[in-house]
């Protein structure tokens, strides 16, 4: 399996070991690594064993994904930009039975558009909020919360110029799983 530091080879980025992450600026010391081990551990003052939580798990996976595309592989932004298109323009909501089910429907959608590439915003470009600014301006569970839903949104709405397919990709989503989705509206 290949780890972010594969992705960046194959994507030609050369990570910086040191200073602030080189693609989100978040204030750390240690570059990207940092990003990501907050990325990973940090939000302690969240409960995500309670499924009311899970849904601030997905907004810190596709936030966090969506700011760092040159450790992910290509596909990994119609997956994570689609979910939350889904999310915060169809009031999905999103459990852990629906990730398997769009990334099928993401396998047949690629078959068909090999060729695509969803162009990330600009190094840097991605969205003022990040790990740090909700590590270090979260005092409580729901601070952190709110933190983590602005995030998010503000990553999803800068990938803008991809909408038209992240929307193309969720109705189609939501006509082939209609029956599985109805109580989720």
């Amino acid at each position: 399996m290949q780890d972010y530091t594969d992705f960046a080879e194959k994507n030609g980025v050369k990570l910086l070991k040191d200073g602030k992450c080189q693609f989100c600026g978040a204030n750390t010391k240690n570059g990207v690594r940092e990003c990501l081990e907050i990325f990973n551990l940090g939000f302690q003052e969240i409960d995500f064993s309670d499924t009311k939580n899970y849904i601030y798990r997905f907004l810190i996976v596709d936030a966090h994904t969506l700011q760092h595309p040159e450790i992910h592989g290509r596909w990994n932004n119609h997956f994570h930009l689609s979910r939350l298109h889904l999310i915060f323009k169809y009031n999905i909501k999103w459990t852990y039975k629906l990730s398997p089910q769009l990334s099928d429907y993401l396998n047949k959608y690629k078959l068909h558009n090999q060729g695509e590439y969803l162009n990330p915003p600009k190094i840097l470009e991605r969205g003022n909020i990040r790990t740090t600014d909700i590590i270090e301006k979260s005092t409580n569970e729901t601070s952190c919360k709110d933190l983590i839903k602005k995030w998010a949104l503000e990553v999803y709405n800068k990938w803008n110029n991809s909408h038209e397919v992240a929307d193309y990709i969720a109705k189609e989503f939501l006509i082939e799983n209609k029956n599985a989705l109805q109580h989720l509206v």
